[in-house]
């Protein structure tokens, strides 16, 4: 077991394993109804843009006669799926704009948690039109849901072709929707013949308009659950580390002597939890052991310990020792920045299949992070305003 001078690595494992803990318990749940005519592949749409196969788990459970709510223990996710207009004619489309509003009515009374935050109306591309039940069913959706606020997207299922997904956008602009966009997709590849395979796109353009409509205490919500788009993944994670650094070098500006480094902590903790909830990749203690031992943890000491020595810092270009024996704002934001953005090349590689997660605990695997971690570091000397080698009065 590493020792952080005086403070056990596995006591810092424990310490970010909680912290992780309580961030996934504190995500406030993104609520999201899909509707559209059964065959619209919506199901498809909704295993496709996130990390957990909702639309295939089983009955749901019913919110109204005909509304179900699909959702899993300890995943910060719900769909509620309506029915297709297609059941029966005014009488079902009067009974679906009645029930959905009952949905949207009560969501709202109940705050955020419970609010729908987000609507996809699903329209089959294969179809070539616009049915005038979907239209008259869409205009007087809006008009009388309009004081919930909640925006709506017009999805393009099963884009196969794109000319025949922009000729179906095209149609649909004429009805002047209140809608917030209109984005065609395909969902996953199809398979046209044994020559051809029409490659998946549009999903990750979904998930940025979604991102872009919903209030920012879902977004990094959002970012956890879906699978769809890893560079908004990695956006809301590198804000992360940079409030994390700009946390420690408002700390660092004390100036920190080296004996009293630990209360760099909270600042580290924090941003390796928030960026294990933005992930949304399941993490154990054994694989945050290895990260801390893998980093800092090489030269015999950690970011998150009692003291950064000098031969840490000699890996960074250009700083032999620090003056007066204190970490200045620079280093400490440069230590954090560094394991941060180490972190988050870490889930980036995972996310892509390139890394196994738990592949940290080998001794390969933590040789790749001392790596990666080292390479951040020595960039942070030439960020520009960024110098380590700047000196404080």
């Amino acid at each position: 077991m590493g020792v952080v001078e005086g403070l056990p690595t596995e006591d810092v494992a424990e310490k970010i394993m909680a912290a992780i803990k309580n961030v996934q318990k504190n995500m406030t749940r993104l609520n999201i109804m899909v509707m559209g005519k059964t065959g619209a592949g919506k199901s498809t749409l909704i295993n496709q843009v996130f990390s957990r196969n909702l639309a295939v788990t089983g009955v749901g459970k019913p919110v109204t006669q005909a509304i179900r709510k699909y959702e899993l223990e300890d995943f910060p996710l719900a769909i509620y799926d309506t029915p297709g207009l297609e059941l029966g004619g005014e009488n079902a489309i009067e009974e679906l704009l009645k029930e959905s509003k009952e949905v949207l009515s009560k969501g709202a009374m109940r705050g955020i948690e419970e609010s729908i935050h987000c609507i996809w109306y699903c329209v089959s591309t294969p179809s070539h039109r616009f049915e005038e039940a979907e239209i008259e069913f869409i205009k007087k959706f809006i008009d009388e849901t309009n004081v919930f606020c909640v925006p709506v997207i017009i999805v393009l299922t099963q884009a196969y072709s794109k000319k025949d997904a922009r000729a179906l956008m095209a149609e649909i602009e004429k009805e002047n929707l209140n809608v917030v966009q209109i984005v065609p997709v395909l969902a996953q590849d199809y398979e046209i013949d044994d020559e051809y395979v029409a490659k998946a796109y549009g999903t990750d353009t979904l998930i940025d308009i979604v991102h872009n409509v919903i209030p920012e205490a879902l977004r990094n919500t959002l970012a956890a659950v879906q699978k769809a788009n890893l560079k908004m993944k990695k956006r809301r994670a590198n804000a992360i580390v940079a409030t994390a650094a700009a946390a420690a070098a408002a700390t660092g500006a004390i100036p920190i002597p080296f004996t009293d480094a630990a209360v760099l902590v909270p600042e580290q903790i924090g941003m390796i939890a928030s960026i294990t909830g933005v992930f949304g990749i399941p993490v154990e203690k054994a694989t945050v052991t290895a990260l801390i031992s893998a980093t800092i943890g090489t030269v015999g000491t950690t970011v998150m310990g009692k003291t950064v020595v000098s031969g840490l810092l000699k890996m960074i270009p250009g700083v032999g020792s620090v003056t007066g024996g204190v970490i200045s704002a620079s280093v400490a934001a440069a230590l954090t920045a560094a394991l941060g953005e180490a972190y988050i090349a870490i889930m980036v590689m995972v996310a892509k299949g390139e890394m196994n997660i738990k592949e940290i605990e080998t001794d390969e695997g933590k040789a790749k992070v001392a790596k990666i971690f080292k390479s951040k570091l020595g960039l942070k000397r030439n960020n520009k305003g960024k110098n380590l080698e700047e000196k404080e009065d």
